[in-house]
């Protein structure tokens, strides 16, 4: 039986948005216009399967009590590729030889994303006891449901919203950002859901200060959701937003928190605006409201022990009002009392499968906002059919999309934006290519992003020079989500005749150095800004930066090109330049090559192990990856040794023939070290990077 709702919040549609992509297929998303009223609807069966087939028919509408002519109405369906994995890989048997893991997947364009989820952990509202499930149940979903085309995001509402907490397709980076899930000491929920009896009697009554602090924190975890929401306004079709928590209390002694409500009502505004659903899940589980043996019951009467059992349950109770309402006004569901959690986030995952979309023309009426507010309208959508359950969004504010303000056009305003996306975004083009390097000083990224002039504003001026002022910010991300280096600069461009035409056909290098002081998981983020046409491109890549000084077997990144490639050397240099280089699209900041052509590779080994003749034993395979799927596994060969200055820092590399007939598309070259000479834990090691062929 459906839990009731506490509290039912109107819901705004008409937030303004500073998003500017505009999806594939616009009949995807939720539209509120002058002319159109579109919604989505999830209908299920009695046991809460999917229910497709239907037709407009079979649904009625009302938008204020009054029905609706359906006008527009179609079946959207996510499963097309889904692979379910039944269970985790086994671990191999003792002795077996274990192969090497397959290099991470290549990044995808907005077009090919299939499902969007955020996994939002509100470590503000999780107990010591909840946090050690949900990062499991996260692990696990990572490892066995995350599907190729999905995008997904592991978000903190106790942490900044850097770069670790963005959406990706790379399970590297969720890994990373699933380690960052910890217990929040600061939060609004102790060790355990229910603080123990017997608190010292005679200590200062602190209830109005701690429901003043609930309120703030709950409040503040909702803005941190809308953060994540604002974001997803952006991509295409239905998107999930899956909450971890177990306590969004609205009501209080004194009556209902209106901070709880307004910060919820804005951001039930948003997700309906940008075809958000909140599917909550409350980790808990089944949850014993009794006495435990940390309650100290010595100076309670026997009616307040007997009243503890009630007490606690109506705590239970309340701590869910704002999970319930936030599914409910968005279409989701509200899990719980359930130590499934695994099997939770499968009903979430299986449930954003497949929607209707209905839509129907409003009356002019609607959008009448003469009153200087406008009015909230209340949708109800139902089946026909006996027996079927449909959910949707409860209703919107008479103002229309076109009403909302244009995105902001000026400069801050844009490479925020860019610098918060989960693709690389604009109108120009850019390849970002960041390596790990291992100096004598210590670890560092070096960074070439490569983009084409022609692309920009160029203002001719006399003697046949030609000028054009780009902005360039980069910003390079810890794995907590800080911004460890950054740099903007605004240049000037001018060059002059043959430098320009040979540039103008070539492309530019901008190179960047970022030292390092410790280990750990970074991701650098590059904004390239046109000042005179404003158009603005953004990349970003991940970046493993290895402990070296474990003494473990490491290798650089690796540095790919064309066997006939000159680039110019950038030494520690922080400008643009020019690349002159008989194939320009063969370079290491540009990586597309023809079929047929020679590819030379180099990378350093690090820490390699050595006789005592200071000689290494190692052995190399290359292997090669379309999609994903090994196309060419190479055999392990011996690395030639000879005695070394410095057995821990060595060089290797090689050249690979491509094909003539070799299929077009993203490939990725892996390299796989093995060191005889080590332990058998740390006697490989592994690099990749990706490339295209291209005619």
């Amino acid at each position: 039986m459906p839990r009731p709702i506490a509290v039912i919040l109107p819901l705004a549609l008409a937030l303004a948005q500073n998003q500017s992509f505009q999806p594939q297929n616009p009949d995807t998303v939720i539209r509120i216009t002058v002319n159109l009223v579109q919604v989505d609807a999830v209908v299920t069966d009695a046991k809460g399967h999917l229910v497709n087939g239907l037709k407009k028919e079979d649904f009625v509408i009302l938008q204020d009590g009054k029905p609706q002519v359906i006008t527009n109405f179609s079946y959207v369906s996510t499963r097309e590729g889904v692979v379910r994995t039944a269970a985790a890989p086994k671990k191999p048997a003792p002795g077996a030889k274990i192969a090497p893991p397959p290099p991470p997947s290549m990044p995808f364009r907005a077009s090919q994303v299939r499902r969007t989820i955020a996994l939002v952990v509100d470590d503000l509202g999780l107990s010591f006891d909840s946090i050690a499930r949900v990062r499991g149940s996260l692990k696990k979903f990572v490892d066995q449901e995350m599907q190729p085309g999905d995008l997904v995001a592991v978000i903190r509402t106790g942490a900044g919203m850097g770069a670790l907490q963005q959406f990706t397709s790379d399970k590297r980076i969720l890994y990373a950002a699933i380690d960052k899930v910890k217990y929040n000491a600061l939060g609004r929920v102790g060790i355990s859901s229910f603080a123990p009896l017997g608190s010292d009697p005679g200590a200062i009554d602190t209830t109005n200060f701690d429901n003043e602090r609930e309120q703030i924190f709950a409040a503040g975890t909702m803005g941190a959701i809308r953060y994540v929401v604002d974001g997803l306004r952006e991509l295409p079709g239905r998107k999930s937003v899956v909450l971890f928590s177990e306590n969004m209390r609205i009501n209080y002694q004194d009556g209902m928190s209106q901070r709880v409500l307004d910060s919820m009502k804005l951001l039930t505004d948003a997700c309906n605006r940008a075809s958000v659903v909140i599917y909550s899940i409350d980790p808990r589980g089944l949850v014993y409201t009794g006495l435990t043996a940390a309650d100290n019951t010595s100076r309670m009467s026997p009616q307040q022990i007997a009243n503890v059992h009630a007490q606690r349950s109506q705590q239970l109770f309340e701590s869910q009002d704002g999970l319930v309402a936030l599914a409910h006004e968005t279409g989701g569901l509200f899990l719980h009392d359930s130590n499934d959690i695994d099997g939770q986030l499968r009903q979430v995952i299986q449930d954003g499968e497949g929607y209707y979309l209905i839509g129907y023309h409003p009356s002019a009426a609607t959008f009448d906002a003469r009153t200087g507010q406008p009015k909230f309208h209340n949708l109800q959508v139902r089946v026909k059919q006996a027996g079927l359950h449909v959910r949707y969004r409860s209703g919107f504010f008479g103002t229309s999309d076109r009403d909302v303000a244009p995105p902001a056009r000026d400069r801050r305003s844009q490479i925020a934006h860019a610098l918060g996306s989960p693709f690389g975004t604009g109108d120009l083009h850019l390849r970002l290519t960041s390596f790990f390097m291992q100096a004598k000083t210590g670890p560092y990224i070096k960074s070439m992003l490569y983009f084409e002039p022609k692309e920009l504003k160029f203002t001719d001026e006399p003697d046949d020079w030609h000028h054009a002022v780009i902005d360039t910010v980069a910003v390079t991300f810890g794995d907590s989500g800080q911004i460890v280096d950054s740099t903007d600069k605004t240049w000037n461009v001018r060059l002059k005749g043959d430098t320009y035409r040979d540039v103008m056909k070539k492309g530019m290098v901008y190179s960047i150095n970022v030292p390092l002081k410790k280990p750990g998981a970074y991701q650098m983020r590059v904004v390239l800004r046109d000042a005179g046409t404003e158009e603005v491109g953004s990349a970003s890549q991940f970046i493993q930066v290895p402990d070296v000084t474990k003494g473990h077997l490491e290798l650089s990144s690796i540095v790919l090109s064309s066997d006939h490639s000159k680039t110019q050397a950038t030494g520690e240099q922080e400008h643009p330049e020019g690349h002159v280089d008989e194939d320009p699209n063969g370079t290491p900041a540009v990586r597309i090559f023809k079929p047929g052509a020679v590819l030379a590779y180099g990378y350093w080994i690090l820490n390699a192990q050595a006789d005592s003749s200071r000689k290494a034993d190692l052995t190399v395979q290359t292997r090669l990856f379309r999609d994903g799927q090994e196309v060419y596994p190479g055999s392990p060969k011996p690395l030639p040794a000879a005695p070394a200055d410095d057995p821990t820092r060595l060089v290797g590399g090689g050249r690979m023939q491509l094909g003539a007939n070799i299929q077009h598309g993203d490939y990725v070259l892996q390299v796989v070290v093995t060191d005889k000479l080590a332990k058998e834990k740390y006697q490989v090691a592994t690099q990749s990077m990706d490339f295209e062929i291209r005619q």
